[in-house]
């Protein structure tokens, strides 16, 4: 698919999706973003957008539940048509002990990082189709892309996230041949906000090119997904070879 004049709808539009919409935009790409409680952050980013010639729109969104993904699309598709693209990266990551876990933690996990993309498939799928076509890029992790959780205390995270992947196969089959459907799984592409010195040090040496990633490797991948006619239901991992270690 060629980018140009194309809408994409973006969900998570802080620092990584950010970097996405600017790559987008820069082929050309008409973007909306949503945001939950990043407002300032994605108005930003829709400013800057739109000083490189492209429409650009910030949506306010609960994509935890089916209406807030029914709305982000209809803002969307009423601003701009589309959506031809869309990005789903709203993620919930939260450290929790296995001896105090409880439903609202699971919920909170499996409703944004996984219901959240299906919701907006169902929606987003019939307007693709009757536009000739589309691509969904979810967002997993590079841990069950791996085969295995390698850290406790992520219980809910990493299940939600492993459940991108066969969501993201599923709809693949389901949609062909007109919807392409894939999905990214990051690494350690930013490093958060908080991070010891030690923590950075020991990521680093766990990582075998031995460095962050920047955000500018995840919109590549993202890119190729795009433009691709070719290679549906894959997750690609990047991760700086981190899970051969």
């Amino acid at each position: 698919m060629d980018p140009k004049d194309k809408v994409v709808l973006i969900t998570g539009g802080a620092r990584i999706g950010a970097a996405i919409a600017e790559a987008l935009a820069r082929r050309g790409c008409h973007v909306a973003l949503t945001y939950r409680s990043s407002r300032r952050a994605v108005q930003g980013t829709v400013l800057k957008l739109r000083s490189l010639g492209v429409r650009a729109l910030a949506v306010k969104a609960d994509l935890s539940r089916s209406p807030g993904a029914a709305a982000a699309v209809e803002a969307t598709h009423a601003a701009f048509g589309g959506p031809d693209i869309m990005v789903c990266m709203a993620s919930v990551y939260e450290e929790t002990r296995f001896d105090r876990l409880d439903h609202a933690a699971w919920l909170r996990n499996i409703e944004v990082d996984l219901t959240s993309a299906y919701h907006l498939a169902l929606e987003a799928a019939p307007l693709m189709k009757a536009r000739g076509g589309g691509r969904i890029v979810n967002f997993t992790d590079w841990l069950p892309a791996s085969g295995r959780p390698r850290y406790r205390h992520l219980l809910p995270y990493y299940v939600a996230k492993s459940g991108v992947i066969g969501l993201t196969e599923s709809l693949a089959l389901e949609l062909a041949p007109t919807i392409l459907v894939n999905a990214i799984a990051p690494g350690p592409i930013l490093k958060p906000p908080g991070f010891t010195a030690a923590r950075d040090r020991a990521v680093r040496r766990a990582t075998p090119l031995g460095r962050w990633g920047g955000p500018e490797e995840i919109a590549r991948a993202v890119l190729f997904f795009v433009e691709t006619e070719f290679v549906t239901g894959e997750t690609l991992r990047v991760d700086g070879g981190r899970h051969l270690r």
